[in-house]
């Protein structure tokens, strides 16, 4: 399965935690969609969204994975398919011009007014400065309000892969 990831599977350690034979293909843009920090996560902190858009300027930056069938299953559980991510196919823009059928993730249960934890924040940081995505829109990122993680266990964790 080709995937395009746009938040925290970006990060390669983060992505190959879940999923070890993982490969990147290509950075890609997702037309018609805009980055948001509005899935309301297991933790209750939120997390990222490719929000379709009537914008036809707007896009979402992310990375193209090559990922297993088993992968894929247990991508589904990280993501928690069918509890707040849906997944859908959409075709997406490489960097050299390419279009590609891949599937990602949807947020189904939103709200705009979460803000994402630090260490969330920083996967997704990570996967975009990894990948070079574009300086201003790794400047957009950094840009986005994080709140500290009431579970200092869970924060030391999360960034333990770095």
């Amino acid at each position: 399965m080709l995937y395009f990831s746009y938040g925290s599977n970006m990060s390669i350690r983060r992505i190959g935690r879940r999923i070890p034979s993982v490969r990147a293909v290509t950075v890609a843009k997702l037309p018609r969609h805009q980055l948001l920090f509005h899935k309301v996560g297991r933790d209750g902190s939120a997390k990222c969204d490719a929000a379709e858009t009537p914008d036809t300027n707007a896009h979402v930056v992310g990375v193209v994975f090559d990922i297993c069938a088993s992968g894929e299953r247990a991508l589904d559980r990280a993501e928690g398919l069918g509890r707040g991510y849906d997944i859908k196919t959409v075709s997406v823009e490489s960097r050299d011009g390419q279009l590609i059928d891949v599937a990602t993730y949807y947020a189904t249960h939103i709200d705009a007014s979460l803000k994402p934890f630090h260490w969330y924040k920083t996967h997704v940081l990570v996967g975009a400065r990894e990948h070079q995505l574009p300086d201003p829109y790794v400047q957009f990122i950094e840009g986005i309000e994080s709140i500290s993680d009431p579970d200092s266990i869970r924060h030391r964790s999360e960034l333990a892969i770095y």
